[in-house]
């Protein structure tokens, strides 16, 4: 990835009120404003969780996951969730290098556990390049199908 993106992992004690606000701030332009959807974004999950960043050299905050650690939320599972990109950058092709750290990180700071998450329907193939499979029926969760995966 470009020497200009800088990666951060932190603890939610660990954040500022700036990167707190950051996070919040693109979780809401995407999830809720581009992809219409009205849901509890703010689910008590963040405080147990470690959050990885990528930030470009102004500071912007270009991605994100929270990564949740083994039994939360799936029993005998660590977790990524909140994957998200900032529409402004997406052509930089930021999701395959954030899901590709992500788990690095994940498993550098929980062990090598399998993991489990709650994609989006329509991002099955994208998961799968990661060795995630589908497992279970198509849900749906805040009005978007999603699917359970997972990943030894």
């Amino acid at each position: 990835m470009e020497s200009k993106l800088t990666e951060a992992v932190k603890t939610f004690n660990e954040l500022t009120p700036g990167e707190i606000y950051d996070i919040l701030h693109l979780r809401q332009e995407v999830f809720v404003i581009e992809q219409k959807c009205i849901f509890q974004d703010l689910d008590y999950k963040d405080q147990k969780a470690h959050h990885f960043m990528i930030r470009n050299e102004e500071g912007q905050l270009l991605a994100y996951t929270r990564l949740l650690e083994f039994n939360d939320p799936y029993p005998g599972y660590l977790s990524i969730g909140r994957v998200v990109n900032h529409p402004d950058y997406r052509r930089m092709h930021l999701g395959r290098y954030l899901m590709l750290r992500s788990i690095e990180e994940i498993r550098k700071l929980h062990g090598n556990h399998p993991i489990k998450i709650g994609a989006q329907a329509y991002l099955t193939r994208f998961y799968s390049q990661f060795g995630f499979s589908p497992t279970g029926e198509r849900y749906m969760e805040d009005g978007i199908p999603h699917l359970k995966m997972v990943t030894e």
